[in-house]
């Protein structure tokens, strides 16, 4: 047993940067010495909206005064309409004709309860014998930390420790739809894939890979997941990345923009004959689909409905696209992708006065008033807020190109 000094009370399974924000609006945020910072990291894509984004703060308030949980062992008044109004939202984007919502809350539950799903309707409906089940995913995949989840991980940090592991999983390299088609065989009942990888650093596939997984799940009869917990609800310029790629998946997770920054709400979106398996007592959440999540989820819903927000984070990513190609073409970047407004960097360590890490670029840029957060090494990750202000945006993109050649402020 190790010996340690405890410096805080808290468990280190992260490792912040040297910041501690005390308050939050639109874009920016403030912390506790007063200084402002541009957030390019919105929580992962949690803060779609941005911090506290009036529409959504002014229906969080006014459910707050009427009622905020009763578990699933009771109907609430927004439950349904909730439900109605997710599928209104996301159900033409899917396969088949009549589709279900099954709130949950975190992102990773979402996932588990998609996984249960897809199982036991292989069970029920694919006719897989009892227990031998399999679900393909794909290398460098992230869903979450549980440990159903982290099994299927290829991350040595997420596994590392937690074993033994759960078994029914199959992984194939992303982007090789060859590959995802030989993996299938008859104990298969779905395919889980992240239509843009993004703890992985918004990894893009090409245009015909999800198409030809979507093909391939069609001709062998399973089912087709599309974890779009990052990924959705704006983020890449349209309401969820299938669409940029013309595929509709029989199912697909959502989760942090769809709580507004505020709470924690997810969901699983899909084709009733599917979700229709999960009976009475076979799932359950107490908080998930509570009053306050459903009041905060419908104002999301608002939000995102005329299409506006989709539309305005393809035109701001089309700038932050070409910004980036200009940095790739004088050496200041070994890689980058983009779409909509989201992106991946991936630094050039031999570059003169270049950062020799993602980290160290993250550092500089916090002395620079940006926030944005690093991943595998030599990777940094952008997701403004899709309400950032263009000359804002603008403003961060260039505290980026100097940092990326100046050590100091």
């Amino acid at each position: 047993m190790r010996a340690t000094v405890a410096t805080s009370a808290l468990a280190p399974n992260y490792h912040p940067l040297p910041v501690t924000l005390a308050t939050g609006d639109g874009s920016w945020v403030t912390d506790t010495e007063g200084r402002r910072y541009l957030d390019l990291l919105a929580g992962y894509s949690a803060l779609n909206f941005g911090h506290r984004h009036p529409a959504l703060v002014a229906a969080a308030h006014a459910q707050l005064d009427r009622l905020t949980l009763t578990s699933r062992a009771f109907d609430h008044d927004l439950l349904e309409p909730f439900a109605r109004a997710l599928v209104g939202l996301v159900g033409p984007l899917l396969a088949g004709t009549s589709h279900l919502v099954l709130p949950m809350n975190t992102g990773a539950e979402a996932v588990e309860t998609a996984v249960k799903a897809a199982r036991k309707w292989g069970y029920e409906v694919r006719g897989v014998p009892a227990d031998r089940a399999t679900i393909i995913v794909a290398d460098g995949n992230f869903h979450g930390r549980t440990t159903t989840i982290v099994s299927f991980s290829s991350d040595p940090d997420a596994r590392r420790g937690f074993g033994p592991f759960t078994p029914g999983f199959v992984t194939v390299p992303y982007g090789d739809a060859a590959a995802l088609a030989a993996a299938i065989d008859e104990t298969t009942v779905a395919v889980l894939l992240e239509p843009v990888q993004g703890e992985q650093g918004v990894v893009v596939p090409e245009l015909d890979y999800l198409p030809a997984v979507r093909l391939a799940c069609d001709d062998a009869g399973v089912l087709l997941i599309a974890d779009e917990i990052q990924s959705g609800l704006g983020r890449t310029g349209s309401t969820l990345a299938c669409e940029r790629f013309e595929v509709q998946p029989d199912l697909v997770t959502l989760g942090k923009a769809l709580g507004g920054g505020i709470l924690p709400v997810s969901a699983v979106v899909g084709r009733t004959d599917v979700l229709e398996v999960l009976t009475a007592g076979t799932h359950g959440s107490t908080f998930g689909g509570n009053p306050l999540a459903c009041a905060v989820g419908l104002a999301v819903i608002d939000l995102l409905s005329p299409g506006t927000l989709q539309a305005r984070a393809r035109t701001l990513g089309e700038n932050v696209g070409d910004h980036l190609a200009r940095l790739m073409d004088d050496g200041r970047l070994s890689g980058m992708r983009t779409i909509g407004l989201w992106a991946g960097l991936d630094i050039a360590p031999s570059a003169p006065g270049g950062p020799a890490t993602g980290r160290e670029l993250c550092e500089r840029l916090l002395a620079r008033g940006v926030l944005a957060k690093d991943t595998h090494g030599g990777t940094i990750r952008l997701a403004p807020p899709l309400t950032i202000d263009a000359a804002d945006l603008d403003t961060a993109l260039g505290h980026l190109t100097e940092a990326l050649t100046t050590p100091g402020h």
